[in-house]
């Protein structure tokens, strides 16, 4: 089963749902799923756990129906079951007011725990913008992110994207919440 046969989004609605992806050790097998089914064992090898724990983690999210099984076949008398992303991007809920951002956390744990010695490109740029020149941002940035998945390959290392574009809060904002 190729990403091509997947819907194009899954939309996280329940809690069970959004406890799943809020797991670090789930984003990270979603992340060993994003481009081709894999076995149990396959997925502890990749994210360097326990079979059981990967299992555990697994079961969860197939539960909230975040993976599925896309192929089993016989391995010495045993099933072995070939799971998958349910669809090609999963889509959270916004933050709620005070709350961080999931998406972020996860790059953040994710940035940290890449070797230190690995080429990344990390950038913070404070821009003044108008309305439209941050909505077309928005969306140049997005599109470009779709065409580099377009271009990805199973067989290449992973490579990770985050990028979050907003307006902070003014001064005046902040100073009231810390209060």
């Amino acid at each position: 089963m190729s990403t091509d046969d997947l819907p194009e989004a899954f939309h996280v609605t329940t809690d069970e749902q959004l406890r799943a992806v809020s797991n670090l050790t789930r984003h990270r097998i979603m992340a060993v799923l994003r481009f081709e089914p894999a076995t149990i064992t396959q997925i502890a090898g990749r994210v360097g756990l326990a079979k059981g724990s990967s299992s555990y983690h697994v079961r969860l999210l197939e539960r909230a129906g975040l993976v599925k099984v896309v192929r089993t076949r016989k391995v010495r008398g045993v099933t072995e079951r070939y799971y998958a992303m349910a669809a090609r991007s999963i889509v959270l809920p916004d933050a709620g007011v005070g709350q961080p951002d999931l998406l972020m956390r996860h790059a953040v744990a994710d940035l940290e725990a890449a070797p230190a010695d690995s080429e990344r490109h990390v950038r913070m740029a404070h821009l003044r913008l108008t309305d439209e020149q941050f909505a077309e941002l928005g969306a140049r940035l997005g599109a470009l992110a779709d065409e580099y998945r377009e271009l990805s390959d199973p067989s290449l290392p992973d490579v990770s994207l985050a990028f979050a574009l907003f307006r902070p809060a003014s001064g005046e904002q902040a100073e009231g919440e810390s209060k």
